[in-house]
This record gives structure tokens, sequence and C-alpha cells, in this order.
């Protein structure tokens, strides 16, 4: 079986038990190999032995944090980028800036329906690698332009 017939590896990156199994399930429904791991050290640890095609990560975790596992993916250069979809309770456009400032490609807040989760999944997977760049920089000047505009605007004008 070549590269293209295997099933697609998904990291998974969750403290909660619950929304592990529930996104779990409906990942392995569309075909995908799902790994999860509930804090930073063991998605470190799994990384490079279970060598993701994507990684979906909760940026707040007891213990740990998704920020060192975005960091570490950073320290290690890996050529192409890993890609990272963010599942978070965040909701702040300057922590959802940072996410992508650290290399998410793309940033979702939390509840979000597991749906919409695997969609993004399957069209983060279908990009090839010059798209996913492309991608990952028109979100970051995206968010950049949204915190400026916000920042910008005048304490009687309501901004959208």
């Amino acid at each position: 079986m070549n590269e293209a017939e295997q099933a697609r590896r998904i990291l998974l990156v969750e403290d909660e038990a619950a929304l592990r199994q529930v996104l779990c399930f409906f990942l392995t429904q569309q075909g995908f190999e799902v790994q999860t791991v509930s804090n930073d050290l063991e998605a470190i640890q799994t990384i490079p032995r279970f060598q993701p095609h994507l990684i979906i990560l909760d940026l707040i975790m007891k213990p740990g944090s998704g920020w060192e596992v975005l960091q570490w993916l950073r320290r290690q250069q890996l050529t192409p980028q890993l890609p990272v979809l963010v599942i978070s309770a965040l909701v702040h456009l300057s922590e959802q800036l940072q996410g992508f400032e650290e290399g998410a490609i793309e940033y979702l807040t939390k509840p979000t329906q597991p749906s919409i989760i695997v969609e993004r999944v399957q069209t983060l997977l279908a990009l090839n690698v010059e798209q996913r760049i492309a991608l990952q920089h028109q979100r970051l000047v995206e968010q950049r332009q949204t915190v400026k505009r916000l920042h910008a605007a005048q304490p009687d004008e309501f901004v959208y």
C-alpha cells in the first residue's frame, strides 16, 4: 500500500476525555488513524514515533500547555512544516494571533461541532505544502489586520 492509500494519521492533543472520545470517533469514522494524548509532554514524545500528518491541539491543558507543543515544533524546524489545527477556549484575538505566529495553520474556538473539525481536517490535508504555507500566511495577515483595526477604532466606533 502506498502513502496515498494509507490512512492519514492525526494526533489529537486534548485533556478533556469526553471531547477526545467524540473527536476520535468522528475522525476514525472518516477513515483517519487517530492517536490521542492528554498533555504536552505526551504529544512531544508521540510526534516522532507516530509521525502524524496533522495535529489537532488544545492550548490550555492540565498539566501542560499546547503552547509548549507549538514552540517545540517550531524548534524542530520540520520540513515540510507539520500542520496544526488549534481548538481552544481562548477566544481573544491576541491569543489567536499568537497561535498563528507560533505555527498553527487554523484556529477554532470551543465549543465547535465535531463535524466542522473533521471538515477542516479534510480540507487542510487536501492542500499541498505550498497551499498550506499560503493559507497559514493568509490567516496570520488577516489576524494582524483585525487586531490592528480593533486597536485603531475610536471609542464610539463599532468594529466587526
